[in-house]
Formats: C-alpha cells, structure tokens, sequence
C-alpha cells in the first residue's frame, strides 16, 4: 500500500514537471554561477558597445555644425564602458582632434598625474567630453552649441551608468547641470544630477587644461581629488 501511494506520487510530480517544462532535467553536475555572471557582463558590454555606436552615428549625423565641419575626428569617449566613474571634460584640443582619442598631450599628462595621486589608474576609468568635436580657434563654446551637446551627453552618461561623474572645467559644469556661475564658486562640492529617474553624484573640479595655465589652482583640485577619493571608498568602488 505504502509503495503505490510513492509510485502515484512519483508519477504526478513527474506529471508536472513535464507540464511546466518539457525540456526539464536534472544532473549532478553543480551550476558555474561564475559562468552565468561572466555571460551577464559580457551581455551588459555588448549592449553598451552597440548603444555607443548608435549614439556616435547619430551625433555624427548633425548637421550645420561648424564644430563638426572643422573637426577631423569625432571624439566619444575612451576606457572600459563598465567603469564605475566616468570623467567629462569641456572639449577635445588639436592633441585629441589629431588622436581622435580622449585627454593627450601635455592636458592628458596632468591628469595622468592627477589620477595617480589618488591612486586611480586612467586605464580604469571612462573618459569623454561634453563637446565631441574640436571647437576651432581655441574659443569657448557658445552657449547654444553647449546645449546642442548636452543632449548626447547625457545620453551617453546614461549609456555608461556609472556610480560617480566628474566634471572637469566651466564647460562640462554648465552641459550637466545648467549653472553658469564661475567654476570657483561651484567647485569641490559634491551635487546630483538625475537622469531617466536614476540619480548620479557629481564633482565639479577645474580642467587639466585650466591648471596648465593657472597653476596656482593645483592646490585646490588636490582638495578636490581627496573628496573623489573618499567618495569611492564610501561607494566601495574597486578601481
């Protein structure tokens, strides 16, 4: 008696099973959840390659654009699109116009430097510009082609999606968050920004182009840098 009711038994839960999911079986092999996380990240990195050529095709399509038209390079952005901070310049110089790569030259250098005595590696972190063309002439951007920008900016921050932004230069503060105060009165204060519902902790801080010119500034950027440092270890950011 007692052996038919485990066999009825038996043939129902298999009954189910074959409901829900034919395909359903069991095996003694234990589960590489490693391999499940890898294939994840690998998805996520697919998925952030694609929308960033998108976003670099539809930024290339603008037209009337005297920035672009006097450019050679179009520059989006540079280091791993899964980095937990992503840095944002004003706009690329003749170095990166030349390049077509983010921060060279004798600007790159300084903030190599910079990074460094935070101990952060460039390598780790995701670098771009609120203006993706060369603005000729060495001229400050109008304000109507800050705006242009800002648009793909903000969409490749949330491409990106990082845990924290720095903004480095006048440039970068007014495309994210409007002020057009001067970069002294704004700096060094953490902010947020908030973008399709998500909030991101920002880091107003001069450019390395600025301290090239104005090295008496330096001092206040290492202030800056400590804070940055401390916010990633509140944040346990790995980099």
């Amino acid at each position: 008696m007692t052996k038919r009711t485990l066999n009825q038994n038996a043939k129902y839960v298999q009954k189910l099973i074959d409901t829900i999911e034919p395909d359903f079986s069991f095996g003694i092999k234990p589960l590489n959840r490693f391999k499940i996380i890898k294939n994840n990240q690998n998805d996520i990195a697919q998925s952030k390659a694609l929308k960033l050529f998108e976003l670099k095709k539809e930024i290339n399509s603008i037209e009337n654009c005297n920035l672009k038209n006097a450019s050679k390079n179009i520059i989006l952005g540079d280091g791993p699109t899964n980095s937990d901070i992503m840095i944002i310049g004003e706009s690329p110089g003749t170095d990166e116009n030349n390049s077509g790569l983010s921060f060279q030259g004798e600007a790159g250098a300084l903030l190599n430097k910079m990074l460094l005595a935070i101990n952060i590696n460039r390598e780790k972190i995701y670098l771009s510009y609120s203006i993706n063309f060369m603005v000729p002439e060495d001229r400050k951007p109008t304000s109507a082609e800050i705006k242009r920008y800002s648009s793909f900016l903000k969409k490749h921050i949330s491409i990106i999606d990082p845990k924290i932004i720095i903004l480095m230069g006048s440039i970068a503060m007014q495309s994210i968050t409007g002020i057009n105060q001067r970069i002294s009165d704004e700096r060094g204060k953490w902010k947020e920004i908030i973008l399709n519902n998500k909030t991101y902790p920002i880091m107003i801080t001069f450019s390395p182009s600025y301290l090239i010119r104005l090295p008496d500034n330096k001092k206040y950027s290492w202030e800056d840098l400590k804070k940055i440092r401390q916010k990633i270890k509140d944040f346990n950011i790995k980099i």
